[in-house]
């Protein structure tokens, strides 16, 4: 599973370099190659979320003991993607205006007031674009903590409930010796009243014997 993981992340990082390089190189490219290099930075950035997907669904399958690490990993490359995309976006701003000010030629001038108060809307909108992604990132992490939190939850209740049975168990253990100390002490309270009765037999029978030898004794003498 973690190799996996770690393989994901080696096509990561190589992505987003290969993509921050192109971003960089957009607004000093001509326009015919600057079309082709917005087109391309697209198809890319939308692999590198399909990777995020990915690292995301194996971090879900990786135990809650161990997945700690690798949920602060993926936070760091889903900022890592969300600053891309700012950057992208950015560059993709200034492209525009500059095949507009190439279309519009000399006419441009006149409308430069129009043009900044556009730059400046468009800076705005980006701008709660990026609060706006920021939020969700806060949000996507508060629910995986709140999974997280929920499978450990899940497996102390299992454990617990582990638990619970093998002291059940121990009680019926505990319960079946106590019936058969209960029936070894009365089997030998048994035996031992048998042996007192059976010494006591014997006694009286020993004082019946050493009676008779007396008696008879006693007329033999006499007798004489």
């Amino acid at each position: 599973m973690s190799s996996d993981f770690e393989g994901y992340e080696q096509d990561f990082a190589v992505l987003t370099a290969e993509i921050t390089g192109k971003i960089s190189r957009v607004p000093r490219l001509p326009p015919d190659e600057k079309k082709q290099m917005v087109a391309n930075v697209e198809k890319q950035l939308e692999e590198a979320r399909e990777l995020l997907e990915q690292m995301d669904l194996e971090v879900r399958e990786i135990p809650p003991q161990s997945r700690g690490m690798y949920s602060n990993r993926m936070r760091s490359y889903k900022q890592e993607m969300g600053k891309l995309e700012t950057d992208f976006k950015r560059s993709r701003i200034a492209y525009s205006d500059e095949v507009r000010n190439e279309l519009l030629g000399d006419d441009g001038n006149s409308s430069e007031n129009q043009l900044i108060k556009l730059r400046e809307e468009r800076a705005h909108l980006l701008d709660n674009t990026e609060r706006l992604e920021r939020s969700s990132r806060r949000l996507e992490a508060g629910y995986q903590i709140a999974v997280e939190t929920e499978q450990i939850g899940q497996e102390m209740l299992e454990n617990l409930s582990h638990d619970r049975e093998k002291i059940q168990r121990a009680r019926e253990r505990l319960r079946e010796t106590d019936a058969n100390l209960g029936k070894s002490s009365r089997i030998l309270t048994g035996m031992l009243r048998r042996i007192i009765q059976n010494r006591i037999l014997l006694v009286i029978l020993g004082i019946i014997v050493v009676i008779t030898i007396l008696t008879a004794i006693t007329f033999f003498v006499k007798g004489h």
